[in-house]
């Protein structure tokens, strides 16, 4: 039986303002207990998690599912990212200390709605918030078993019913009325760039994660071999849903037959065939240009199947040669299917990596050896995350590099990878007289 989950707004907010106002009154420690408590009880159920995602959406694979959300329960900072600074003087001292925002409403994706849950409440019960979850129309089954599983937790551990609620039914409507509800805090959005922009008009607290392309570039210096194997195993991972995948590859036309052979090296088809291109292409895209949403998040082997061309089991990425103006490249697809750019050097390499990545600042990656090249290209795409020599998904914490885990760039208002620290509020206390021993 689902807890926790209200058929009002005015009832959900009654009661998680109620149970805000005692979980204001535990201890910096009970706050860590119950966070240990809540990834505990996730981890138990990543596979119970994982699956409905995939059954409720129809988009990404179990098996990475899992993976991202073993990533949000165990490696999602908490307290631990609340930092404390001071600073002393002979007059006395200063005093710089995170608190609470209050009620904050999380307004998650439908390509990520689990990990991303998971990965924001974690953050927010860390910062001292309670949490109103708006989930994704598409994805309302998956959202609100996880939000049941992490209210046990909680009661279960400290007695307070209700510090993360959500809905039985969702859509549009209701989510506006949320944002603007007097006592919402907060708003951190996940979802579309449409959802963000009616955020925006609430008046309040707003971090938002709004539109990315994020392109990679292989200049001839770089280790061929290892740059293949990261934006392989990154752009494919659960099927290319996540903003951080890559989204289409650019390669120095003295090594771009190198990478493309790699790249079938690590479970990728390389369309070379005009013909086969034009088929992934009809099927991809209608007469209009537009693009058939419904292959979002749907596997390699699928859109093979779609286009009429066997494919060869574990083929997990389709790469096919593109000019920097097709769609393919332009557009953030979501898909197992990667575009490849040849350009004449790194120069035109990085003026393209500009016009694709289009001024959204989410994230990008480049495959180099040459350090002026790395830092030139972090410096002018000034990305929220900029990876080198990496796959571009360690953006999050998932592959690669698996340090802390944020499931959110907040590319639109500015905060990079989103942690605890961002979903509180930075307020000074002062003392004169005294307090430096110096």
């Amino acid at each position: 039986m689902e807890v926790s989950i209200f058929p009002s707004i005015n009832d959900a907010i009654r009661s998680v303002k109620n149970a805000y106002e005692r979980y204001a009154e535990l201890s910096l420690e009970d706050r860590e207990d119950i966070i240990d408590g809540i990834r505990h009880r996730l981890e138990k159920q990543a596979d119970v998690i994982a699956l409905l995602a995939v059954k409720e959406t129809g988009m990404g694979c179990v098996v990475d599912k899992k993976k991202k959300l073993f990533a949000a329960i165990r490696r999602t900072p908490a307290l631990e990212d609340l930092i404390t600074e001071v600073k002393t003087g002979d007059r006395g001292m200063t005093l710089y200390e995170l608190s609470a925002f209050g009620i904050v409403c999380a307004m998650e994706p439908l390509e990520n709605p689990a990990a991303s849950l998971i990965s924001h409440v974690i953050g927010m019960l860390a910062a001292g918030n309670a949490v109103f979850i708006c989930p994704h129309p598409r994805a309302i089954r998956t959202s609100n078993y996880v939000t049941s599983l992490i209210s046990r937790a909680i009661v279960e551990i400290c007695g307070i019913d209700n510090l993360v609620v959500s809905l039985d039914e969702s859509n549009i409507a209701m989510t506006e009325e949320v944002i603007h509800h007097p006592d919402i805090d907060m708003i951190v959005c996940g979802a579309d760039e449409s959802l963000l922009r009616k955020a925006m008009t609430g008046g309040k607290k707003v971090i938002g994660e709004g539109c990315a392309n994020t392109v990679t570039l292989v200049d001839e210096t770089a280790d061929i071999g290892k740059a293949a194997r990261d934006i392989a195993l990154s752009a494919s991972f659960d099927h290319n849903l996540m903003h951080s995948s890559e989204k289409s590859v650019l390669a120095v036309d003295s090594i771009a037959d190198r990478l493309e052979n790699e790249f079938e090296r690590n479970g990728t088809r390389v369309i070379r065939d005009r013909a086969e291109m034009d088929e992934i292409l009809s099927l991809l895209f209608a007469e209009d240009g537009s693009f058939r949403r419904k292959w979002i998040g749907r596997s390699a082997e699928e859109i093979l199947a779609g286009a009429g061309i066997r494919a060869e089991k574990g083929t997990r990425l389709i790469l096919l040669e593109s000019d920097d103006e097709a769609p393919l490249v332009t557009k953030e697809l979501k898909i197992p299917v990667l575009g490849l750019v040849r350009v004449e050097n790194y120069e035109e390499g990085l003026q393209k990596m500009l016009e694709i990545e289009q001024r959204y600042r989410h994230t990008a990656s480049i495959h180099s050896t040459c350090i002026d090249r790395l830092n030139e290209a972090a410096k002018k795409l000034q990305t929220g995350v900029f990876i080198k020599n990496g796959p571009a998904l360690s953006a999050i914490g998932v592959t690669g590099i698996k340090g802390p885990c944020s499931m959110m760039v907040a590319n639109t208002t500015g905060e990079g990878a989103v942690s605890a620290r961002h979903f509180a509020r930075r307020r000074k206390c002062m003392m004169t007289n005294g307090f430096s021993i110096r």
